[in-house]
């Protein structure tokens, strides 16, 4: 007989239970704030909680997870908000309904081996890398094309519509800023949100030595030309953002990689060896999910790293943009957070996470912060106040949070899935970084696989992937690829990953290698 329910009721039929709860009743005092109004964070913290310890392993394949009755009693949540987190992780593929059985924790993607520590040479070398990552670029962004070449996430991820909201706010309220320029390191409220921002990193910055920029780029670049001349040596990661290495050229800097782990990141020891032995006037590093292997930096090394700039008096110019991206608080602790002699140079940047369009960024130098801001006044003068203004209110507003959950969820569940297509379809033998966040996988083909051949095999049938060699200014990771996965989803990326790994193994069949 099938349950009646009043108007307005909720009614869900998943794991094999049969669920009714009017609207009126999901409305739950808790604190003084009605869960209708906290649900939208509420749901992503339990679809976390859970999550967690499934990736971690914790939680095993087939193992039995708490009903949906008995989860909300223990978190005093309604029924609702726990049937959507279990959805979320239902399209995460982490876990699976049985009927009239409950839920249980899917299966999930086979593990493979990851790649080693890279091993660069021990010396500096010029850059020039340009010529092909802007090829890899366009492509990336060109619609005949599925796309594996950029690590950005797609539009579908972000709200379009707050977005909206809040550019026509801050053309309405403060539209004399259209028509007057602006001078200064930029908008008070942005740079008072931007050191509210930075306390979720455990720093404590003074707003008025935060420099609103046009990207993380120009930061970067803004900190590079203040610490460094010409000729002058950088170390920073093995493999590298391609991008880096660009302004390195650009610059007529040299680039010094050091040692990487793609877990552990950046080696400090390797990082001291360098210091002792090559002229090193700054070091360039992404602790928190570089790209392009997604490593993370753990924290004690971070406090190390701090000390040892502050020791040798070397600038670190710290990138911060994938901060957020990472799945526990603690790892998205900025090196920064552990400087007390303003070494650390910090830079970052809400195109990756809040607003892609917006193009803005952000710096604080430490104690080269009134030279960099001179440099940017003469450079680039500053933003479009109003665009400013509309970012200060979209980090202000209480739904950030929730919108961060629900990006590293999405990701989360393409990463996953990304992983189990390669372990089915790619070369016996190929290794790949199990991330704990972002959007990039890093693969490291059977050696003798020439990932620009590769590259150019998958051109010719209309998908775009990053060859390795983009990512440092030696030959070393000529069996490398970095596959971005923040771009669309769908069955045409899936095909398309399965046929990179099919070309792959072709190609290490016709050079006379046995691959399975």
């Amino acid at each position: 007989m099938p349950h009646s329910a009043s108007p307005g009721a909720i009614c869900t039929s998943r794991g094999g239970h049969h669920l009714c709860q009017s609207a009126e009743s999901s409305t739950v005092q808790n604190g003084g704030m009605r869960e209708q109004d906290r649900s939208g964070m509420l749901y992503l913290q339990i679809a976390e909680s859970i999550a967690t310890p499934i990736r971690a392993g914790t939680l095993a394949r087939g193992e039995r997870i708490p009903s949906v009755r008995e989860l909300a009693r223990r978190h005093r949540v309604s029924l609702g908000t726990v049937l959507q987190a279990y959805r979320m992780l239902e399209d995460s593929r982490l876990i699976e309904a049985r009927s009239r059985s409950g839920y249980f924790v899917a299966a999930r993607p086979p593990r493979l081996p990851e790649p080693e520590a890279s091993t660069p040479p021990a010396s500096s070398m010029a850059v020039d890398v340009s010529s092909l990552a802007a090829r890899v670029m366009r492509l990336a962004h060109d619609p005949a094309y599925v796309s594996f070449g950029a690590a950005c996430p797609s539009s579908d991820l972000f709200s379009e519509e707050r977005v909206r909201r809040a550019v026509s706010r801050a053309a309405q309220r403060h539209r004399a800023t259209l028509t007057s320029y602006t001078i200064g390191p930029g908008d008070e409220s942005l740079r008072r949100a931007i050191a509210r921002h930075a306390l979720r990193m455990g720093c404590q910055l003074d707003a008025r030595d935060v420099v609103v920029t046009n990207s993380c780029l120009e930061s970067i670049t803004l900190c590079l030309r203040s610490v460094t001349q010409p000729g002058d040596v950088v170390a920073l990661e093995s493999p590298t953002l391609f991008s880096f290495l660009e302004i390195l050229e650009n610059l007529h800097l040299r680039a010094l990689e050091i040692p990487t782990h793609p877990r552990t990141g950046l080696s400090i020891d390797a990082l001291r060896l360098a210091f002792d032995t090559q002229p090193v006037k700054a070091v360039l590093a992404v602790p928190t999910l570089s790209n392009p292997i997604g490593s993370i930096m753990p924290l004690a090394e971070r406090r190390r790293l701090a000390q040892m700039v502050a020791e040798r008096r070397v600038p670190l110019i710290e990138d911060v943009l994938y901060n957020d991206f990472a799945e526990d608080d603690e790892l998205r602790r900025a090196v920064r957070s552990f400087d007390t002699s303003g070494h650390v140079m910090t830079c970052g940047s809400f195109s990756k996470t809040v607003a892609p369009g917006l193009r803005l960024g952000w710096v604080e130098a430490g104690r080269w912060g009134e030279n960099l801001a001179r440099l940017k006044q003469a450079t680039s003068g500053s933003q479009s106040a109003m665009l400013e203004r509309a970012l200060a209110d979209l980090l202000t507003q209480p739904g950030i949070e929730a919108g961060y959950r629900q990006m590293r969820a999405s990701l989360a569940a393409r990463v996953d899935e990304a992983r189990g297509l390669i372990a089915q379809h790619f070369p016996k033998g190929t290794r790949v970084t199990n991330p704990a966040g972002g959007l990039i996988l890093w693969a490291e083909l059977p050696r003798g696989t020439d990932s620009l051949a590769l590259f150019q095999a998958c051109l010719a049938e209309n998908i775009v992937i990053a060859p390795g060699t983009m990512f440092s200014a030696t030959d070393h990771f000529r069996h490398c690829i970095r596959l971005g996965l923040g771009g669309m989803w769908d069955d045409a990326h899936r095909r398309a990953l399965r046929r990179v790994g099919s070309l792959a193994a072709t190609m290490r069949q016709r050079s006379g290698v046995r691959t399975h």
